[in-house]
């Protein structure tokens, strides 16, 4: 079987000396079956041989590569969530595309884990029929509307977006913002409190419905591929049909948003797999005062502990996916793992960035955009601060939110 999750490319003479030539050190992905670990190999290749070279020019002009997505499809990365594996290779595959470029991986994880996945098991037969099959190959694409411009980490209580059942259908009103795809999805999964019971319900809404506007927020200072939009639902009237009937409460959301939160674990494991993967290339080909940059101890030490926050994080999230199998994940799970490796993966993009001297603040290197990348790993599903009071709310029993 051919290595899993090597760092190198195919052909590149400069690990050949390397006793170690793979970031997953400890041999995570070694506990996948031998299929699944032979599509994660492909899965790897695919990512680093045609889809990371050519990304970089994308996320410098804050441009979608709207030409890689029949490839992405062709992988089966359209439809990790309706596919017959384990979670934790569903991880892997995460932590693969996030190890290639963050902003894609925003992209799958959201596709997947909020927009097929919830249409999937919450939906009803028509709308299934009339969506799923298109967003598995990405030839739909929907987006998850949930944050508003005022309400962030306290969405829950606070939305203010609208919806009114009358005879000719739902009327939507209401403001989204920071919504991953708003400017060129097909559709929206919108979240809105129904006037007549207060309950926060999900709708979809097609994109082209009069009333629909979406802008693009632009200058981020990471995830600059993805394109997060605004969008305003000015007396939107939808059928009847696109409320979601799993949807009718938001507690039946929950679990989609305590997975999705756990996603962003693996997408900080894939980021820092990533780091490590350009430090180490960094360090073993870049002559200073005579010598690789390897050869230096300071260097070596950032490498090691660059290396030791991505094995940590790793082995957190290979114990979320064992959680998912027994389906015992909770939120206090999902809340301690996304804070804490995004915490490490913070660590390691300061590292990593340093390790590139004056060269690691050029996109070119890459170690710039993943450290700007992972920023945004920090603050999105929960900034860290909100999920550390949610883990202590649950290890105290005294909630800090009121």
């Amino acid at each position: 079987m051919p290595p899993i999750l090597r760092s190198d490319h195919p052909q590149s003479a400069i690990f050949q000396n390397i006793k170690y030539p793979h970031a997953d050190i400890l041999g995570v992905a070694d506990q996948l079956s031998e299929a699944e670990a032979q599509q994660l190999q492909r899965i790897h290749e695919f990512l680093q041989i045609e889809i990371r070279p050519v990304v970089a020019d994308y996320w410098d002009r804050e441009e979608f590569p709207f030409e890689l997505l029949p490839a992405l499809a062709e992988y089966g990365l359209g439809e990790i969530q309706t596919s017959d594996t384990s979670h934790l290779f569903r991880g892997l595959v995460y932590a693969e595309v996030t190890r290639a470029d963050v902003s894609l991986s925003a992209l799958v994880g959201i596709h997947n884990e909020l927009v097929l996945g919830l249409i999937n098991d919450l939906g009803s037969p028509a709308q299934k029929e009339q969506w799923i099959d298109g967003l598995k190959k990405f030839r739909h694409v929907g987006c998850f509307a949930l944050t508003e411009p005022e309400h962030g980490s306290d969405i829950s209580g606070g939305l203010s977006t609208t919806a009114e059942k009358t005879a000719d259908g739902w009327i939507i009103n209401g403001a989204k913002r920071w919504i991953g795809a708003g400017t060129f999805a097909d559709f929206a999964i919108v979240f809105a409190r129904d006037l007549a019971d207060d309950a926060i319900k999900g709708f979809i809404v097609e994109m082209d419905r009069t009333g629909v506007s979406s802008t693009k927020i632009s200058r981020k200072m990471g995830l600059r591929i993805m394109q997060n939009a605004d969008i305003i639902f000015d007396n939107v009237c939808i059928p009847h049909d696109n409320l979601i009937p799993g949807a009718e409460t938001f507690a039946n959301t929950n679990d989609f948003l305590c997975s999705s939160r756990a996603w962003v674990g693996w997408q900080a494991a894939g980021i820092q797999l990533g780091i490590f993967d350009r430090a180490r290339e960094y360090a073993v080909t870049r002559q200073q005062f005579g010598r690789p940059l390897a050869k230096f101890q300071l260097i070596q030490e950032a490498l090691v502990r660059i290396l030791g926050n991505a094995t940590a994080s790793l082995s957190m999230m290979t114990q979320i996916a064992r959680l998912q199998e027994e389906g015992q994940l909770e939120m206090p799970y999902s809340a301690l793992v996304k804070a804490t490796t995004t915490r490490l993966a913070r660590e390691s993009a300061a590292a990593g960035r340093n390790i590139g001297g004056g060269n690691g603040i050029l996109s070119e290197h890459e170690l710039s955009k993943l450290m700007a990348d992972t920023e945004i790993l920090y603050t999105y599903e929960g900034t860290y601060e909100i999920n550390s009071l949610i883990v202590g709310r649950a290890v105290t029993g005294i909630s800090a939110f009121v």
